[in-house]
């Protein structure tokens, strides 16, 4: 069996290196097959635009084949007027940006006589024939070398490898291109043999040592293939789609994601098992908007290290909302936290509007402590599902007011103005101080509270992983647990993960990923509470997918990742569930996400 290679973990394709391409290195192919000829290709500023040309009754026109010709397409008015047009409008530049552009002119008929006529015409358009931001190079049938400098010097050629140039012949070319059929019987999917890879590398390294690009023609056109000559640092990749390309191109920045900070997964004690034991706490953690792609996604980046994955018992969660297939967060938190289907943007209550009991509201009547925390504002759908009742997402002001009468005793997350400044004139801190609550708007706060009953709300501390949140997470669930475990009450705390589903809707793979490592790292940390207190039942999941993420490649070897997004909103699929401690195999299969809180209130009714 021939031993194959994964391009992208060879030696290439690092973050840095994918930037190094933009529309500029497009070819346009069979640009004329297209639904606007030229301003197409023209308008998303591709670095080669390609006409075949054909010769009759000593006027050019362009076309796939000979009986494809039609009075209407010459190569005058689809390509030199509209060109010159351009010129003038743009003062000069072939583009606004500046970029460069080439016109490749492909000859299907009688080499010689039909490049004299392009000469001829071209020579109409002095404004294009003088500008240096614009080439004309001929491809196709092509006189010999040697006859090349007959021609004018605004003449340029599209080289062969089989061909070998005088020094001032090679002058002449603009790029060096090749059937790669001729070299490869890869078929665009999967990764090329080892041997053919380097036949095409050693091609690639031949034309960039004479200093000029380089192309391939006859290749697929898909994703794959676009990524695998990129990877080989082909200069020019041709595309009979230029507007997914060019978007495939400039969204490489936040498709593709280098890990540089890598944390050791938590793995649970050997021997522990808890099938005989019933839990007294839970942990229920909520990545918010964490499929299965964007765990694998994290799992990647930390090289093949993710705390989740060592849990050894998962189920599957449906997440349909009681009015849409897709739901959204408030439904699907609601289902968590009351056991009942919603509609789309009710917060804990039913298709009706009416308020369902909360899972703090139930477990505070038998003496439980609880805690609500969210990397994002806590009001938002999420964490609001865990202590408001309202039929509208949105109202965070009403949302907000709603914790006064909910029992919890924490609450930890960002949302400080709903609380204190709000448009209605209530500080309701000052009403929760009353109750017996400290109110603290800065998280460095959170280590010197004393009192058994807090709230926290920093709006600088819940911003991305990128711009310097830091273990908020973390250090929000340690001073929960380690506060209950003070009291020797049973507790439920409730930890979100919020900003993976920020990621999502950006559709940015890095947002993604160090919100799912960071995610992680309270997983493997609430891991090791309950091996440290085998009383206590943790549980993993989301409330839905963001993003329709796909990875498209990635190196577990180098911790990086390349995503595609079919969507900046949530989808369908169902996510999973991780659980650990005792009662975790009540969570194995496939259910509704309401059995949660069902499964969660039978393990504990069971004490």
């Amino acid at each position: 069996m021939k031993k194959i290679i994964t391009l992208f973990c060879l030696q290439f394709f690092l973050f840095a290196q994918a930037q190094e391409y933009s529309s500029s290195n497009i070819h346009s192919h069979n640009d004329y097959a297209s639904k606007l000829p030229f301003y197409e290709a023209y308008s998303n500023e591709t670095g080669v635009i390609e006409a075949d040309v054909f010769i009759v009754n000593n006027e050019l026109f362009v076309a796939h084949t000979s009986k494809e010709i039609t009075p209407q397409n010459t190569l005058k008015s689809q390509y030199l007027d509209p060109l010159s047009n351009k010129l003038k409008s743009l003062g000069g530049k072939a583009y606004p940006s500046n970029k460069p552009l080439i016109l490749m002119i492909d000859i299907k008929t009688e080499a010689e006589p039909t490049l004299k006529l392009i000469a001829q015409q071209l020579k109409t358009y002095p404004d294009l024939i003088s500008n240096k931001n614009i080439k004309v190079v001929i491809s196709g049938n092509r006189p010999s070398p040697t006859n090349w400098k007959d021609y004018p010097d605004f003449i340029y050629f599209d080289g062969r490898l089989n061909e070998n140039y005088t020094p001032e012949q090679l002058s002449r070319v603009e790029m060096i291109s090749e059937d790669l059929k001729q070299i490869t019987i890869w078929n665009g999917k999967g990764v090329m043999t080892q041997a053919d890879a380097e036949k095409v590398q050693a091609i690639i390294k031949k034309v960039h040592d004479q200093n000029k690009k380089v192309r391939f023609w006859a290749t697929h056109d898909n994703v794959n293939t676009w990524m695998t000559l990129m990877n080989l640092k082909v200069d020019f990749i041709g595309t009979d789609n230029v507007p997914e390309l060019t978007h495939f191109i400039n969204n490489i920045k936040s498709t593709f994601y280098q890990n540089t900070e890598f944390h050791q997964a938590y793995v649970p004690r050997n021997g522990l098992t808890f099938s005989k034991k019933q839990p007294k706490n839970v942990i229920l953690l909520i990545g918010d908007g964490m499929g299965l792609t964007q765990i694998y996604s994290g799992y990647t980046a930390n090289k093949g290290q993710l705390s989740l994955f060592n849990i050894p018992t998962q189920g599957l969660s449906i997440t349909k909302s009681s009015d849409s297939y897709i739901t959204d967060s408030a439904a699907g938190a609601t289902a968590m936290a009351t056991g009942h289907k919603t509609n789309n943007r009710f917060i804990s209550v039913d298709e009706s509007g009416k308020p369902l009991e909360l899972i703090t509201q139930q477990l505070a009547k038998r003496n439980f402590k609880t805690a609500i925390i969210s990397a994002g504002n806590i009001t938002d759908a999420t964490p609001a599902c865990f202590y408001a009742h309202q039929p509208e997402r949105s109202y965070s002001e009403p949302i907000a007011e709603d914790f006064l009468s909910n029992p919890s005793d924490i609450l930890i997350g960002g949302g400080t103005k709903e609380f204190t400044t709000r448009k209605d004139g209530k500080d309701l801190s000052k009403v929760l101080m009353q109750k017996g609550y400290t109110f603290s708007d800065k998280f460095s706060s959170l280590d010197t509270i004393k009192n058994f009953k807090f709230i926290v709300l920093d709006d600088a501390s819940v911003v991305s992983m990128k711009n310097g949140r830091g273990d908020f997470l973390t250090k929000s669930l340690a001073k929960a647990t380690s506060t209950f475990t003070k009291t020797k009450n049973p507790f439920f705390i409730m930890a979100e993960g919020a900003q993976i589903d920020y990621g999502g809707h950006q559709n940015n793979v890095e947002y993604i990923v160090r919100e799912m490592l960071d995610f992680d790292k309270v997983v493997g940390q609430a891991m090791e509470f309950v091996d440290k207190n085998p009383e206590t039942l943790l549980i993993v999941t989301a409330d839905h997918e963001t993003g329709g993420l796909s990875l498209i490649d990635g190196s577990i070897e180098k911790g990086y990742v390349h995503g595609s997004f079919s969507t900046n909103d949530h989808t369908a699929v169902p996510v999973p569930v991780f659980a650990y401690g005792p009662g975790a195999q009540n969570f194995t299969g496939v259910y509704q996400n309401t059995e949660i809180y069902t499964k969660i209130m039978e393990v504990l009714s069971k004490k």
